[in-house]
């Protein structure tokens, strides 16, 4: 390298200027500068060279450490992934917690791993709460729901395993998650997002779903008794055959939902939005319409004696409610928003009329 600068700096000048000179005379001294003006323009190459090849070989550095470094994390992320589902099979509740928080937040700093995450919550939650039960001590499928204790209560880590499953989907990745036929009586989904999930055959017997997003989700033959679902998103939402009898419906997105043959009996449905529903075949006898906005419903077949409605409530062109049996009743007015919805998973269910 010494030898090769030695030439461009001290041969390939005078060489140059002689080629450009093409056999003409110059004195010595203008000769001399002009060797010189040469010899700083490939200094100046030379330095840039140098500099740019000091640039690259910085840049190459930081790739390469850059590449441990992440190499280094994953590892690391490996480990505590290892860990902490190593954690969920302990039979110390404590530590099946941190387990569940361990990974809630492994999911939340490598998306990598996020789909896997949530894929196990769901899992853990399908064999850890089996609907109906079937581990000894857990309140049979036939107890009244007012003898069941919150989930937080009788079971917090699978309550631990609902919540990040719900915070998580807020990125819908996977785009369909199975918590089908699982035992989620008096749970607190307040302000989770479980669109898209598929809760077929569960049981959410007086669960708190307050403000919850289940557009696209699918609850067929689901339990859904005294479940409080006030200002929910149920849009395009499947209750094909799901019980609701007593639930709450206050001013829920109820919009291109299918209720077919569902039990809709003492439901409440105030100031709800229906529209373009179907409640083909659905039994909707002594529920509270009251303000519901029905405009566009399929109510084909469905069952509507004393039904209470209000002058606010909007039926569907040409539904003819007096001849349903629909009893028409003032209307209780504005609809308050609940301060503490959680409480729902607390408060007595009254009986039902329908049991």
């Amino acid at each position: 390298m010494l030898a090769v600068l030695g030439v461009v700096l001290l041969i390939l000048p005078g060489l140059v200027v002689d080629h450009d000179l093409a056999g003409g005379h110059l004195a010595a001294a203008d000769r001399l500068k002009a060797v010189n003006n040469v010899r700083t323009t490939l200094l100046q190459a030379v330095g840039g060279a140098v500099v740019l090849f000091g640039a690259y070989a910085t840049w190459r550095q930081l790739r390469v450490s850059q590449d441990g470094l992440n190499a280094t994390r994953e590892g690391n992320i490996t480990d505590r992934f290892s860990r902490a589902v190593d954690q969920l099979g302990s039979d110390k509740l404590d530590v099946r917690i941190g387990g569940i928080y361990a990974l809630w937040r492994i999911a939340d700093h490598s998306v990598r791993d996020h789909e896997a995450v949530v894929s196990i919550m769901a899992a853990y939650l399908r064999t850890h709460l089996p609907w109906p039960p079937q581990e000894p001590g857990v309140p049979p499928a036939d107890a009244s729901i007012n003898s069941v204790q919150p989930l937080e209560t009788r079971a917090a880590d699978a309550q631990t395993a609902l919540t990040c499953l719900g915070v998580l989907r807020r990125e819908p990745r996977p785009e369909w998650l199975n918590v089908s036929l699982t035992d989620l009586r008096r749970a607190d989904c307040d302000g989770l997002w479980l669109h898209g999930a598929n809760l077929d055959g569960a049981c959410l017997e007086a669960a708190s779903v307050f403000q919850v997003n289940l557009s696209k989700a699918s609850l067929i033959a689901a339990n859904l008794r005294h479940a409080e679902f006030g200002t929910s998103i149920l849009h395009q939402v499947r209750c094909i055959e799901a019980d609701l009898r007593g639930a709450r419906l206050v001013k829920a997105d109820l919009r291109e939902a299918d209720f077919s043959r569902a039990d809709l009996r003492e439901a409440n449905l105030r100031k709800a939005r229906a529209n373009d529903a179907v409640f083909v075949g659905a039994d909707l006898r002594m529920a509270d319409l009251r303000g519901c906005d029905l405009s566009g419903a399929d109510l084909r077949q469905a069952k509507l004696e004393r039904a209470l409605s209000s002058d606010l409530t909007i039926w569907p062109n040409g539904f003819d409610a007096q001849t349903a049996g629909v009893v028409v009743a003032a209307d209780p007015g504005a609809e308050p928003d609940h301060l503490l919805p959680a409480a729902a998973i607390t408060r007595q269910a009254p009986p039902l009329q329908s049991a």
